[in-house]
């Protein structure tokens, strides 16, 4: 079971993955704007802590594609051509943190410890 919703999702063997990957990347190019930029740290603690963790040059990076994707799509403009074939929509600099977010939560939790963005110094 697990092995064929594996395959629905991978661009590699279902075709609609895969023009659903391409529509997306276009998307993004337009806008100068990488996959883990659409993550809203206000939505999940989780990914609140692992931006917290990352290195400042990363968190100002992505702050400032998103001031950009925001100030052209006031603007009802893209990124010129040249920019958008530089681009780079699916390069992650988020996942790994994540992950290791998400694993510390888990370890927490079962050894009934409070999450750490939920403690409290006396």
């Amino acid at each position: 079971m697990a092995s064929f919703l594996q395959s629905l999702i991978d661009p590699r063997k279902n075709w609609l993955a895969k023009q659903h990957m391409k529509t997306l990347s276009s998307r993004l190019r337009r806008y100068g704007l990488r996959y883990d930029d659409l993550y809203d740290p206000y939505y999940e603690p989780d990914i609140k802590e692992a931006l917290n963790r990352l290195p400042r040059e990363i968190v100002d990076a992505r702050n400032q594609r998103l001031k950009r994707a925001l100030d052209l799509s006031m603007k009802h403009e893209y990124l010129p051509e040249d920019l958008q074939a530089m681009q780079t929509p699916f390069r992650s600099y988020l996942q790994e943190m994540l992950t290791l977010v998400k694993k510390e939560r888990a370890e927490r939790e079962a050894l009934g410890a409070l999450p750490l963005y939920q403690r409290t110094i006396p």
